[in-house]
């Protein structure tokens, strides 16, 4: 049984109005519990809404921004934010180590039920386990979610039982201790100085990516055994683990982890940059992977040369290899938004790369370097515009035109460049907000794409192709094109 210990605790109620309706019951029972600033009280509900909903409803509507500002209170073990209402919201993908109860009034099934459940069972301080609260009887539900996520294949009796739960657990703790035979990590918990927790993660991580398809293989048997200790506690053998298991999350985070919560995608880079050049590490242990490469440069451009020449000499090449993909995956995807085309063919070499490296069938020192060239290459392909004389539009326009090599062959590049620049002028000037969701706009427009390209003479059984892929860039600018301020449109032209 669970003794009285501070922390947090979740309650799951049936609808927002619920919600609303026990925030005033509680309030009336403890009104020193309740505030109306997000900076201040002990309970909150959090929930979406709309403008539509009842006035005594807007004061737990809160946009996303400040739906961030509260589960940053709530993840604090020191705030006094400390009970939470929700419907939906924090119930997947939300991680409040400290939360240690959680009151069930609601239905619940299967993924949603083991996510909601797993809420309250992270490695936490002392923490001997969590509670789960079940107003409604959802043992049934329990047996077919444990069976479908705790237990190797979904066959065999289901797991209910504690004691079945502890043998899943172990089988998985197993598993995890077998990746790291060989590697001494017993003493990460007295690893209190920065450099020496760097220089332990570097090493688990390299020991990790060293193995074959060691990355997905310990992500999936590292995230089993945390599921299954979820069920298992407070069970002996489970807290006899504990410690252990917090190393194997740990390391989990840092294998999957891509940028902070709420950042953008185009983000995503200047973080690992930030990263890279503090050394930044959370005292919970939430490390970036950037970080354990060790790399400390003041001012660095992640392609830059002398930055590549840094990740070349790093000693623990897989970690150098992961690094790269990472860093090459953002700059692709930065990419994707302007450019489908060039993206795409960079997306192909880099995945040609790492599949060699997966399979084993190249060195990783000379995975290094071709990654290292992807980047230098997509580094150069940024001033490609500027040597033809086109603008950003007008080159990713051009590589949608460019990807028929019979076109390129018969018309050559100054046809292509100039077809390009009248694309991107006749297609800015007909798009409108709902033209790719009704289809006789979509279709209209097409026909002013193929009749640019008849009339430069663009080989006839080819248009069709190339029309498409033309459609399908326009369709990755026209979103900026439509946020321009001073962005108007004429009248469709005529086909």
């Amino acid at each position: 049984r669970l003794e009285a210990m501070e922390g947090k605790a979740m309650v799951v109620c049936m609808s927002r109005r619920i919600c609303v309706d026990l925030y005033r019951e509680l309030d009336k029972v403890c009104p020193n519990w309740c505030a109306s600033g997000d900076d201040k009280g002990r309970i909150k509900v959090v929930m979406t809404g709309s403008a539509s909903d009842g006035p005594d409803w807007q004061e737990h509507i809160r946009n996303k921004p400040q739906r961030e500002k509260l589960a940053a209170r709530f993840r604090d073990p020191e705030d006094p934010f400390q009970i939470v209402l929700v419907r939906d919201m924090w119930l997947t993908g939300f991680d409040a180590p400290s939360l240690h109860t959680m009151y069930i009034d609601k239905p619940m099934r299967g993924h949603g039920l083991m996510q909601a459940i797993a809420r309250v069972n992270r490695v936490f301080r002392d923490k001997p386990g969590g509670l789960v609260v079940d107003y409604l009887g959802l043992a049934h539900e329990l047996k077919h979610a444990t069976r479908t996520y705790t237990e190797s294949g979904g066959e065999g009796n289901t797991a209910l039982d504690q004691e079945e739960a502890v043998a899943v657990m172990l089988e998985k703790y197993e598993i995890c201790r077998d990746m790291f035979h060989g590697f001494d990590y017993s003493g990460w918990t007295q690893a209190n100085e920065q450099e020496q927790w760097l220089e332990l993660l570097g090493a688990a991580l390299e020991h990790i990516l060293g193995q074959q398809d060691g990355k997905s293989r310990f992500v999936t048997v590292s995230r089993d055994l945390s599921q299954a200790f979820a069920l298992a506690v407070p069970h002996e053998k489970a807290l006899g683990i504990r410690d252990d298991l917090e190393f194997f999350q740990t390391i989990r985070r840092a294998l999957v982890k891509r940028e902070p919560p709420g950042a953008k995608p185009d983000e995503e880079m200047d973080f690992a940059v930030r990263q890279i050049v503090s050394g930044a590490v959370s005292s919970e242990g939430i490390i970036d992977i950037f970080a354990a490469t060790g790399l400390k440069k003041p001012e660095i451009s992640i392609l830059e040369d002398t930055f590549l020449d840094e990740v070349r000499s790093l000693p623990r090449h897989n970690l150098a290899v992961e690094l790269l993909r990472r860093l090459l995956n953002g700059e692709i995807s930065k990419q994707r938004r302007k450019n489908l085309i060039q993206a795409r063919s960079f997306s192909k070499m880099l995945e040609q790369t790492i599949r060699g490296y997966h399979n084993r069938s190249v060195e990783v020192a000379q995975v290094i370097e071709e990654l290292i060239q992807v980047g230098q290459d997509l580094r150069e392909a940024g001033g490609r515009g500027e040597k033809l004389g086109l603008t950003e539009d007008e080159l990713a326009f051009y590589d949608a035109l460019g990807t028929n090599d019979s076109a390129v062959q018969v018309l050559g590049d100054e046809t292509l460049r100039t077809i390009a620049c009248e694309l991107v002028e006749a297609v800015r000037r007909n798009v409108t907000i709902d033209w790719t969701v009704r289809e006789d706009v979509r279709a209209e427009l097409r026909l002013v794409v193929k009749r640019i390209l008849w009339k430069h003479g663009y080989p006839p059984d080819k248009a069709k192709k190339a029309a498409d892929t033309v459609l399908e860039q326009a369709e990755v600018l026209s979103d900026e094109w439509l946020n321009e301020p001073d962005f108007g449109h004429g009248a469709m032209e005529s086909p």
